[in-house]
């Protein structure tokens, strides 16, 4: 599995919000209606050189809206499924802007099971004396195939 160091900006998204408890992941549904509506905020899309979307994120956050990590073994906490935008951009009615801070990370390259990429950040933080500083997020790369990264926010122990 392929996990490393990196430097995330600040990343603006627009996309459809849900809130996640033990025993409910709004994440299916969000995406169901993000995708649905999706050509409401095609156009506001950060595109690459090629025209390709730079970014499809499921951004997480505690409920507060601090971008701390999820509560109660990461299962509740807030969610938003969707794209990738300039800084400057506004979202339409119906939709959510969330402004991800900068930070370091860790990125993992998912490659198969989600929850095991998902524990091997944890686990790699842990092996490297780091903490987690904030929610994890994820993040797909349509110009790479649709590759799914996850980023894991840290702090030196």
């Amino acid at each position: 599995m392929e996990i490393v160091t990196c430097e995330l900006p600040a990343v603006a998204v627009i996309g459809m919000e849900g809130r996640a408890k033990p025993g409910h992941n709004p994440a299916p549904a969000l995406w169901e209606r993000a995708n649905a509506r999706f050509g409401e905020v095609e156009a506001l899309a950060l595109r690459d050189e090629n025209g390709a979307t730079v970014g499809v994120w499921g951004a997480m956050s505690d409920l507060s809206r601090s971008f701390l990590p999820w509560e109660d073994g990461f299962s509740r906490g807030l969610y938003l499924a969707g794209v990738q935008v300039p800084a400057n951009m506004e979202p339409p009615e119906g939709w959510t802007k969330w402004t991800l801070p900068a930070s370091a990370c860790l990125r993992v390259k998912v490659e198969g099971d989600y929850a095991a990429a998902f524990r091997a950040g944890l686990d790699e933080l842990k092996r490297r004396g780091l903490a987690l500083a904030g929610a994890a997020q994820e993040c797909q790369r349509p110009a790479e195939g649709g590759q799914l990264y996850l980023f894991f926010p840290f702090k030196r122990l």
